[in-house]
């Protein structure tokens, strides 16, 4: 990261509170014997946290994926900083190209309709084009192919976690981050908590030893069933599944991967590990569409001790909650905005902003999807280089272990998964009658 950017708080940035008559005698020996040796945010590889990106030359961008998520990423990257705009869309589907039209142009963005481009081959279209960004917001399955075109074309890349579906892709992704490195091109994902201030405080926290070692960890995201679409007439098996994406784990890679990510990739930055082998179970009972499970259960061991209880579910009805939970040899952390002692008292909390009335929000001051584009286009009008992909594969991978000893009822190592040839989805990509079965996974029974 190297240079100084104008407009990063580091009070806020650290968040250096501690609770009033919460600081008990080790508590406040350890602050006190950390203060000469605490590592800076660049040496601990944090991100750079302006308000917005600094001014520049014009940064054109193309929106590649104009469903909800695409549109919000899009809006996002316009509120990162000056002189940003966004000039093409490329999508499957003309009526989702439309939506997103109009969805932009309520927020006085308008994309020429000759800069808009539809069906399979659209991506290539729209990367044809004088673009500097191009923002990936397609189902995951798509990633890997997408990204490297990207690439290929010498476009820095925002790309939407999670980054594959299976093994294959995401050696793709590691291999094409290695050439966006090799060329300069800067990539950042959609893995918002390392952008999101309470989140990278906490970190800096954890990091600069004040749990100690970190022996056990947890991480969780239950919540209600989300979306899904029954079939309308004259769908094709392609655009039924494309449209109901997020029920297919060939598309989607299933919640533990594609929502579930979240939560593990925090463990995985937090402990700069990945694990070593899973072993998990899971289960369908109440899903009305797709072939993915309602819920997981996965034991991921790091090695040396250290082990994560990963649980999603998404069912009506029950007990929810999503986050992360880590225990060291001298403390607790929930990974976002707080820090206790092991008797359970809290040392440390994130200092959030005040409203008018001097009283916390208790939200960080920019949206953490907001920073992420800001982390981008800083990095571009820079030259202080950025590029998460990696990361975010590693991620990914590791939800797609968990994804697979669950399906399988099997141990899966790491290794395992490193070399695997799965290959979700159809042989050849195109609208019509899908020559494939859909069946759920049965453990015990070959995937």
């Amino acid at each position: 990261m190297g240079k100084s950017i104008k407009g990063v708080n580091r009070r806020e940035f650290l968040g250096t509170t501690v609770k009033a008559g919460a600081v008990g005698a080790f508590t406040a020996g350890m602050l006190l014997a950390s203060c000469s040796s605490k590592k800076t945010p660049e040496e601990l590889g944090l991100p750079p946290l302006p308000d917005e990106a600094p001014d520049g030359k014009k940064l054109k961008a193309g929106l590649i994926g104009a469903g909800h998520r695409g549109t919000g990423a899009a809006l996002n990257f316009l509120e990162a900083g000056p002189n940003l705009e966004l000039v093409a869309l490329a999508d499957v589907f003309q009526d989702r190209i439309d939506e997103c039209r109009k969805k932009l142009k309520e927020k006085g963005v308008e994309v020429a309709g000759d800069m808009c481009f539809v069906g399979f081959d659209a991506y290539k279209k729209l990367l044809e084009k004088d673009l500097d960004v191009v923002i990936l917001a397609t189902p995951p399955y798509f990633r890997p192919l997408q990204f490297a075109a990207a690439i290929k074309a010498r476009k820095h890349v925002f790309m939407e976690k999670p980054v594959g579906v299976d093994p294959t892709g995401i050696r793709s992704i590691l291999a094409t981050a290695e050439k966006a490195k090799a060329m300069g091109l800067n990539v950042v994902t959609g893995t918002q908590r390392r952008h999101q201030r309470d989140y990278v405080a906490t970190y800096a926290q954890v990091a600069n030893g004040a749990i100690g070692e970190i022996l056990a960890a947890k991480a969780y995201w239950n919540q209600s069933h989300v979306w899904y679409r029954e079939r309308e007439e004259g769908w094709s098996d392609m655009e039924y599944m494309i449209r109901n994406w997020n029920n297919f784990t060939w598309l989607s890679g299933d919640h533990i991967v594609e929502q579930h990510v979240h939560n593990i990739d925090v463990i995985n930055w937090f402990t700069g590990k990945t694990p070593v082998f899973a072993i998990g179970y899971g289960g369908r009972a109440r899903r009305k569409t797709g072939n993915q499970y309602d819920f997981f259960s996965v034991d991921f061991n790091y090695g040396g001790g250290l082990s994560m209880h990963s649980m999603c579910r998404q069912i009506d009805g029950c007990a929810n909650g999503i986050g992360e939970f880590i225990i060291g040899t001298k403390g607790m952390s929930n990974c976002k905005n707080q820090i206790f002692d092991l008797d359970g008292q809290l040392i440390w909390s994130y200092d959030y902003p005040k409203n008018d009335k001097g009283e916390s929000t208790g939200k960080v001051k920019i949206s953490p999807y907001v920073q992420e584009h800001i982390h981008l286009v800083t990095a571009i009008r820079t030259g202080d280089y950025v590029n998460y992909a990696r990361d975010t594969a590693l991620s990914t991978l590791t939800g797609i272990m968990g994804r697979t000893s669950a399906y399988t009822g099997k141990k899966i190592t790491w290794k395992e998964m490193m070399e695997s040839d799965m290959k979700l989805g159809p042989a050849k990509i195109e609208m019509g009658k899908v020559d494939m079965e859909f069946k759920v996974p049965v453990p015990g029974t070959p995937v």
